[in-house]
């Protein structure tokens, strides 16, 4: 049985289906990563949830979305149900107590949980693109968007800070692509036409501020078990893109603000990646390579990251020889793809003698899973066929009532709810037109440019002797002074601003940086 080292994930059965022992998941190598994956309908949802409780009451804080809103009940205390009561004498789980966790609910939407918020300025232009399925010439504006942002000191907060970035960009491309290479009106227009899109579809939401703190998901509470954050992903996964790029804007987020802490004796925070196909499928190499990077380097951050999916194939290689603790679920196989995700995963294990891996997989029935965790030293333990235990928080999920008094009740109550709006790169540039239109009318109004200092031009229109006029002035190019000083002090500014600005690994853009 667990212990405070461990977390109960279930028995391993002997082959004539008698009980045989626990299967546990230590504490010290949760955050080695781990995979839970298996068909609709097998079980994966509550394996999350006995994970998430159990990671919860080790005092680890965790993140995970919640796509069909079943997730959402262990905010409540479970209650005794026959088939629940059963498992847990299969597993022999005594006593089996029914508890409540300490929840917080994040909705991109700030419908059935609290506002969650990102500026542009900290998503970076890589996991924009990604998210604004750009082309590679349109990537190449989008990174030099940045570029002029960060050397101008201009903030880029919310969405019509970009689009107004990008009508200005449009405005200088000639003067932009002498600078940075080709930069065309029509890639700038499509760019902002695919903005409009995804302003439609809700993202608008998501950019601005108060922008999410990394400390409001890493919460423990006064008893000291870790909160779970769960975010309301139901109505956002009409919207799957995005989806996938906020999950990797805060997993690159949690990377680059987190401290090296090595090998801690259980991870600072664990983070479940449900519907993980959503990351790789059609994403560019250079995105992959970098979530492979972050996947190896953010364990030493004391970050544990679970992906869930249907299918061990959904995970590129590379990264799915970084996941060290596993839950297969039954999966079909039924088409040669299902078939070599079979073997897949199979090959995955360190073999059991007391059964075929491959054949097991497509036999276990609804709550059983085929479970390797890491045991002494990090060797992966022997694969068994396990009946995951029953959570003991409810099956299911909450009610709208339940749910708003647990959001009126949260911690965070009150902080993101009000969207602040400050001066950033729409008003800075708003200014710099306005300023300009106002220099135009005045010059105008004046009479050009003409010099009126005596003797250096023609401050007296009167014919000169002879009848003639003096010559008109010549059009001056040249700076005044105060003109030359100002430009200095801008490009100074703008240059020590560029200096100052690191991106990370994914491009991301940390607060305090």
């Amino acid at each position: 049985m667990a212990d405070d080292t461990s977390i109960f994930i279930g028995a391993s059965r002997k082959p004539d289906d008698s009980y045989q022992r626990a299967e546990n998941l230590l504490l010290q190598y949760g955050n080695r990563h781990g995979l839970v994956t298996g068909a609709t309908g097998t079980g994966k949802t509550v394996s999350l949830q006995v994970l998430a409780e159990g990671f919860s009451n080790a005092g680890v804080p965790v993140f995970c979305a919640d796509i069909k809103g079943d997730l959402s009940g262990i905010a409540m205390m479970g209650t005794a149900q026959d088939f629940l009561v059963k498992r847990a004498e299969q597993v022999k789980l005594d006593p089996y107590d029914f508890q409540e966790f300490p929840v917080i609910f994040w909705d991109l939407f700030g419908q059935q949980g609290h506002p969650i918020r990102a500026t542009i300025s900290e998503m970076g232009p890589l996991l924009l693109s990604r998210l604004m399925n750009l082309t590679d010439a349109q990537e190449g504006i989008m990174n030099i968007a940045f570029r002029i942002a960060d050397e101008e000191g201009l903030l880029l907060l919310d969405m019509k800070d970009l689009q107004a970035l990008l009508a200005n960009i449009a405005e200088r491309a000639e003067e932009i692509s002498a600078r940075y290479g080709n930069v065309t009106k029509p890639s700038v227009g499509a760019i902002q036409r695919t903005l409009l899109v995804l302003e439609q579809q809700g993202a608008a939401n998501f950019f601005g501020e108060p922008a999410l703190r990394i400390a409001d998901i890493m919460r423990t509470t006064r008893d000291g078990r870790g909160a779970i954050s769960v975010l309301a992903a139901d109505k956002l996964m009409m919207n799957p893109r995005l989806y996938a790029t906020f999950l990797l804007w805060l997993m690159s987020e949690l990377f680059e603000e987190l401290p090296e802490v090595g090998d801690p004796d259980k991870p600072k925070l664990v983070f479940f990646f449900d519907e993980a196909h959503l990351l790789f499928d059609e994403a560019p190499k250079v995105l992959i390579d970098r979530v492979e990077q972050v996947v190896r380097l953010i364990r030493s951050k004391g970050v544990g990251v679970y992906f869930v999916t249907q299918n061990p194939l959904d995970i590129p290689e590379k990264v799915l020889a970084q996941l060290g603790n596993r839950v297969q679920h039954a999966l079909r196989a039924y088409t040669p793809r299902e078939q070599q995700a079979v073997r897949t995963a199979a090959e995955t294990f360190r073999p059991n003698p007391d059964f075929d891996c491959a054949t097991a997989i497509t036999q276990l029935a609804t709550g059983e899973a085929l479970v390797s965790t890491l045991e002494a030293k990090g060797i992966p333990s022997m694969v068994q066929r396990t009946l995951i235990r029953p959570p003991s928080s409810r099956l299911g999920p909450i009610t709208p009532a339940e749910r708003q008094k647990l959001i009126g009740e949260s911690p965070v109550t009150g902080q993101y709810d009000q969207v602040i709006d400050r001066e950033s790169a729409f008003e800075m540039l708003q200014k710099k037109a306005k300023e300009a239109q106002d220099a135009e009318a005045q010059q105008a109004g004046t009479g050009g440019s003409r010099w009126t200092i005596p003797g250096f031009g023609n401050d007296d229109p009167s014919p000169q002797p002879g009848g003639r006029r003096a010559p008109a002035p010549r059009p001056s190019n040249r700076q005044t002074v105060a003109e030359a000083a100002i430009k200095s002090v801008v490009r100074s500014v703008g240059s020590s601003v560029g200096r100052a600005i690191v991106r990370g690994i994914l491009g991301s853009l940390s607060r305090g940086r």
